[in-house]
Formats: structure tokens, sequence, C-alpha cells
């Protein structure tokens, strides 16, 4: 490839969504929509990124970082004064500009890639332009070309006539060009139209009316090029991220019981022979290994789980819990920063906090780990094949140590040697007798009160 540089347009003010973050930074699959792009950029390698900004420019530096540089558009005056922008960032670049949209976030690398690869074609287009057909052509802006691909003229809605609207080819806003070229063109691009802006398609016209010609290819996967404005919008790009990771998923080797139940996020790895069942959310930073079972209503974030675990249902795995081979959660079960060993399990409604739990362990119904006393967090380390009964409080820091044994009902907050047992409970009291005579006086002001 030759050297090219990015400039994503994310000036606009997205006030359809109705929000105080900016639009481009909403997540999909637990990542933002910016990032999606930016992700499919650096795969290309590019020599430089230029986000332009507007409004919101604070929260886009602040989550750009040195990833990206940015730009003002102020005031905005259209997509052809966006870009421009970027002419003094990329002041003594010579190779290829992409230009992309961070609202348009699932735009696949090889697209990007055929976009500049026709550029450097034997015929050498000025620009190069994107397009596609969608079912619903609407109001976007069409693309009249010749059967070869040679565009004779870009128009945008609002200034198209009945004939240019017939046109099903439509216009994505992703362009491409050689830096020298495109800078060049804009400066002559005015704002004689329906909007008063400038807009960036007049860059193909004023390139035609020069005797040069420029090029469209249309993209085979319209959904890629489709712009987020709204939340109804990011509810259906959110819809077709899933449904897209579904299919690979099941396509590498998982059975989804109800597919359509199940959601990703956009760093889900998962190994083979995985038994996913209905309703398991994946939030970010989630590692399956093989031959696991995920049962229904699980929620798992910031986990990995090794070869042939199982989890659930109603399991919840919070960041940093590590699941070891072969090793049980069940229903009910949360964890956080804690590591399960081999084989270990906590069957039921046990929550395990800051732990490190040996091994072959058992972890009784009702355990938790207290790992909290209002100001620091403290860890509770569960040595191998240690027997943990039901209903315990195990009150960090503590050891228990391997082989050993805490009684149901135990408050432990002193550590436990290997091979101990431990019970710790409060005295049983008995008292013949008091139960029945406690009713018999209930019974009597009760029937006194009805009378």
């Amino acid at each position: 490839m030759h050297e090219f540089a990015a400039i994503v347009l994310a000036a606009g003010k997205g006030t359809r969504m109705k929000s105080d973050l900016h639009k481009v930074l909403h997540p999909i699959a637990g990542r933002a929509m910016l990032d999606h792009l930016l992700a499919s950029v650096a795969q290309l390698g590019p020599a430089d990124t230029v986000v332009v900004v507007g409004a919101g420019r604070d929260q886009l530096e602040n989550a750009l970082g040195s990833r990206a540089s940015t730009v003002l558009q102020e005031p905005q005056l259209g997509t052809g004064h966006a870009v421009q922008q970027a002419e003094e960032a990329l002041a003594g670049f010579s190779g290829d500009v992409l230009i992309l949209y961070g609202d348009v976030p699932f735009v696949r690398p090889e697209t990007m890639r055929a976009m500049l690869d026709r550029l450097h074609a034997d015929d050498a287009p000025a620009v190069v332009v994107l397009g596609f057909e969608p079912d619903d052509p609407l109001q976007y802006g069409r693309v009249i070309a010749a059967p070869d691909g040679r565009i004779t003229k870009m128009v945008e809605y609002k200034d198209a006539s009945e004939e240019e609207r017939a046109c099903r080819l439509c216009n994505s806003g992703l362009m491409a060009a050689r830096a020298a070229d495109l800078f060049a063109l804009l400066a002559r691009v005015g704002n004689d139209n329906a909007q008063g802006e400038y807009y960036l398609v007049d860059v193909v016209n004023i390139a035609n009316a020069d005797g040069r010609h420029c090029a469209v290819i249309s993209t085979d996967a319209p959904g890629e090029v489709a712009g987020i404005n709204s939340r109804a919008e990011l509810a259906a790009a959110e819809r077709q991220w899933q449904e897209f990771r579904r299919e690979e998923a099941m396509a590498d080797g998982a059975s989804l019981k109800a597919p359509e139940t199940v959601f990703f996020s956009f760093d889900t790895v998962l190994g083979r022979d995985v038994t996913i069942e209905p309703n398991v959310v994946f939030g970010p930073g989630v590692t399956v290994g093989d031959g696991v079972t995920i049962r229904a209503f699980s929620h798992l974030e910031g986990a990995t789980l090794e070869d042939g675990v199982e989890i659930g249902p109603y399991a919840r795995l919070r960041p940093g819990s590590v699941l070891k081979q072969g090793s049980k959660i069940g229903n009910f079960v949360e964890m956080k920063n804690t590591v399960l060993g081999a084989g270990a399990k906590a069957n039921h409604l046990t929550y395990l906090g800051d732990a490190e739990i040996g091994a072959g362990a058992n972890i009784g119904a009702g355990t938790i780990t207290c790992n909290y006393d209002g100001y620091f967090k403290y860890r509770t380390e569960i040595g191998e094949r240690a027997f943990i009964g039901s209903n315990s409080a195990l009150i960090a820091p503590v050891k228990i140590g391997a082989d050993a044994i805490v009684a149901a009902g135990s408050a432990v907050s002193r550590d436990v040697a290997d091979g101990e047992m431990r019970m710790v409970r409060g005295e049983q009291l008995i008292k013949p007798g008091w139960a029945d005579r406690f009713h018999d006086a209930m019974r009597g002001k009760k029937a006194e009160k009805k009378g």
C-alpha cells in the first residue's frame, strides 16, 4: 500500500442523540463507535490520523489521548469545510488521504484498502468515492456514474432533479484522494447551494470540470456505511454488530442455544466447543477456553475461563475473575478479583471477592468473603482441598490452610492452619417448653383483641 493518512469527521453536535455524551463516544458492544472505526483504520497502518472536532471537543480529546491528533472546525460550514481544517495538520504530507466519519463505525479495512487501491489504478482517478445501494435511498446524495465507474456528477439530495433522485447509487460520504489533489480542489469549493455549505462532494465535480475523472467503487455490504444519528439507529447498529458476532461465534465452533439472546463485547474471545445457554451477556475483557459451559442468565466482565469450566445459571463474574481448568460456580454466585483453582467449586449463593482459592476446594452455599471494612479491601486465601461449610463468613485478611475444614455457620477472622477444623458459633441455648408457652400467650392476646 501507498502511505496514507486518515481524516475522521466528528464535529457534529449530534442533537438527535439528546445526550451529554458526544455522539461518536456512544458504545456499541462495549466500545465507542469512534474506536470501532479507529481500530479498523489502525489495521492498515496509517501515517497519521486526524479527527476533526467541534462540539464536545474536550470529551473527544480525552477519549483519544495520543492515538490521533485533533483539529477544530468552528464554525461548522459543511463537510468540505470540515476536511479543510485538517490541511495544516497534514502540511508536508504527500501521500493519500482517506476521509471517514466518526458516526459510520463499521467500515471494513478491506473496503478502505479497496478505495486506496482504486486511487492508484492505471487510470489514476483524482478522487475515489465509496458508493452503496440501500434498500431505501431516502435522502442520500446520489452518485451519477457510467457503467465503468467513472463519475459524471455527484449531487446532494436537496439539489438533485427528479431524474437524479431516481438513481439508486448513493454517496456514503467516504472518499480517497491524494493529499495535494484533495486540498487544492477543496480550495475551489463554493457554497452556492440549498444549504449554503461547502460540500465535500463538490471536489468531484470540480475535478470533472478540469477534464480529470473520478471513480466510484461500491460496497457489497451497505450496513458498513450506515450512519448513526439517534438512539434508535444506535440500537440498530448494536443489533447489526451482535448478529454478525453470533454468526461468527457459531462458525468458529461455539454452540449458542438461543443466539438472539446472547450479547457479546467487542473483545470477547471464545474457544471451541463452548456452550452458551440463553440470556448470557459478555462485558469487555472476557476470554473463554475450550469446552466451557455458560448457563442461562449469566453476566461476565473482565474474566478468564480456562478449559472445561462451568458457570451458572445466574452467575456473575466481575473484573479480575479467573476460573482455572475444570472449576465450577453455580447459581447466584458472584466473583470479583478472585482466582478459583483447578477443580474447585462454589455451587450456590456465594460471594467470592479478592480471594485466592486453591485447587479442589469446596465452597459451601451462602459463603461470603468479607473483603471490605468501609475503607480498604483485603484478601482471603483458601488452600487446596479446603472445605468451607455453608453460611460461613470469612473475614479478611484471613488464610484457610490446605485440607482445612470450616464448619457451617462460622465467622472466621483468624487464620486456619493446614488440616485444621474451625468452628466459630455462638452457644446454642435450649429452653424446654418456652415456645409452647409463647404461642399460647400470643394466641390468647389475639383472641382478646378480636373479641
